[in-house]
C-alpha cells in the first residue's frame, strides 16, 4: 500500500518538478528574430484579393510566427492561424477553413527553449484569425495593443475574419494600450510597432533593427501576395480600401528612409525561403 501511494505521489510531483527546473535561454547580447513555420492558408478564390488565378505565381499563403528576442526582454509577434489544440496526438496535420497546422507553436518555442509563459509580451499585427489563433497560450504575457483593435475583438459583436473563443483569456490579461502611431517596445530604437490602418482600423507592422542582417519590417496583412505590391492591387475586404493605399505609401516612403527591408508575412515562396528556428537572425 505504501508503495502505491508513494508511486502516485511521484507521479503528481514528476511534472511539477520538471516544469520548475525549467529555465528559458539567457537573453542575448543583441536582438534576434526567431522565424516559425505555423502553416499555410489555401486559398481557392483570389478575386476576394483582386487577382486571377493566372496573375499569381501561387495563391498559397505562409503562416508565419514570430519570436523577438531582446536583451531585455521577449516578443510574440503573430501566433497562427490554427490553435495548437486542433492537432491531436498521432495526428500528421489539422485543417481549419483555409488553414492548415503540421506541428503545433508551443513544440516550436519548445525546440529553441522557450515555453509560452515565458513569453514577456505579445503583440498582433492585426486581430484576423489567421494571426492570434493561439493567443490564450500567452495570457500571462503583457498585450500591447491599440485600443480601436482590442474594443472590436471584444465587442458584442466582433468583425468579421475573428474566432472570439481563441483570444478570450486576453480579456484579462495585464495589457498596454498603445498611445502613439510608433511604439517603441524596448525604449531603443530596434523594436518598433508602427500604425498602418486601412487592413483593420489598428493594424500594424514591426520594424526591427538587426546588427548583422540590418533592418527589417514585419508587414503583418498591409500585403499579401507580392504582386499586390507591384501591381497596387487592394483587396476587397479592407476595413477602408483608400486608407490602406495611403498607409501603404507611408510605409514605402519609411521603407526607403529606413533603408529596411519588407518581410510580407504571407509571401509563400519567399517565405519558404527564410531561416526557420532554432535558426535566428540577429
Amino acid at each position: 500500500m505504501f508503495n502505491k501511494i508513494a508511486l502516485s505521489i511521484a507521479v503528481l510531483i514528476a511534472p511539477l518538478a520538471l516544469h520548475a527546473q525549467h529555465k528559458p535561454p539567457s537573453p542575448p547580447k543583441s536582438l534576434r528574430l526567431y522565424v516559425f513555420n505555423c502553416g499555410s492558408l489555401d486559398i481557392s478564390d483570389p478575386e476576394r484579393f483582386r487577382f486571377k488565378k493566372e496573375e499569381l505565381a501561387t495563391t498559397n499563403l505562409s503562416v508565419g510566427c514570430y519570436l523577438i528576442v531582446h536583451p531585455k526582454g521577449t516578443l510574440m509577434w503573430d501566433v497562427g492561424a490554427v490553435p495548437d489544440s486542433a492537432l491531436k496526438p498521432g495526428e500528421k496535420s489539422a485543417l481549419e477553413g483555409y488553414a492548415t497546422i503540421t506541428e503545433t507553436l508551443k513544440s516550436l518555442l519548445e525546440k529553441i527553449g522557450y515555453e509560452p509563459s515565458d513569453i514577456e509580451y505579445l503583440a498582433f499585427s492585426h486581430y484576423h484569425y489567421d494571426h492570434i489563433a493561439n493567443a490564450n497560450q500567452f495570457a500571462n504575457a503583457t498585450w500591447l495593443v491599440r485600443k480601436v483593435e482590442r474594443d472590436a475583438m471584444f465587442a458584442a459583436k466582433p468583425p468579421d475574419k475573428v474566432n472570439p473563443k481563441n483570444y478570450s483569456e486576453l480579456k484579462n490579461s495585464k495589457t498596454v494600450i498603445i498611445p502613439t502611431d510608433d511604439y517603441d517596445v524596448f525604449r531603443d530604437g530596434t523594436v518598433v510597432m508602427k500604425l498602418a490602418p486601412g487592413h483593420t482600423p489598428g493594424h500594424q507592422v514591426l520594424f526591427l533593427k538587426l546588427k548583422k542582417t540590418g533592418p527589417i519590417v514585419l508587414s503583418g496583412d498591409l500585403y499579401h501576395y507580392p504582386e499586390e505590391r507591384k501591381l497596387k492591387r487592394v483587396p476587397t475586404f479592407e476595413t477602408d480600401q483608400q486608407q490602406t493605399v495611403e498607409t501603404r505609401e507611408k510605409i514605402e516612403a519609411f521603407l526607403k528612409e529606413s533603408g529596411a527591408q519588407l518581410w510580407i508575412q504571407h509571401d509563400y515562396a519567399a517565405f519558404a525561403k527564410l531561416k526557420k528556428a532554432p535558426q535566428y537572425y540577429e
